[in-house]
């Protein structure tokens, strides 16, 4: 794996599949890296605070609304959490 990149919690959506969708992006809100999790299993996995993705799997952000949004959040989690945090 090359090297890991931090991102941070910045969204829970939720789908008509019953998946809980986590979002977590990076500091500029420049990527995000998507997880989906149905419902049954949410209970089972750790939601952190954050998380070290492979930039393989991140996915880059066109839309500048939702950048600024991202790294908004992004930016207060890191300043109120430690990483592995449950959130």
């Amino acid at each position: 794996m090359t090297d890991a990149v931090r991102c941070w919690f910045v969204e829970r959506d939720y789908t008509d599949r019953d998946l809980i969708v986590l979002t977590y992006a990076t500091l500029d809100g420049e990527r995000s890296y998507r997880k989906e999790l149905s419902v049954t299993v949410i209970d089972r996995y750790d939601v952190t605070a954050a998380v070290d993705v492979d930039p393989d799997n991140l996915e880059h952000i066109d839309d500048p609304d939702r950048r600024e949004r991202y790294a908004t959040e992004a930016e207060r989690m890191a300043n109120s959490h430690d990483p592995d945090d449950e959130v």
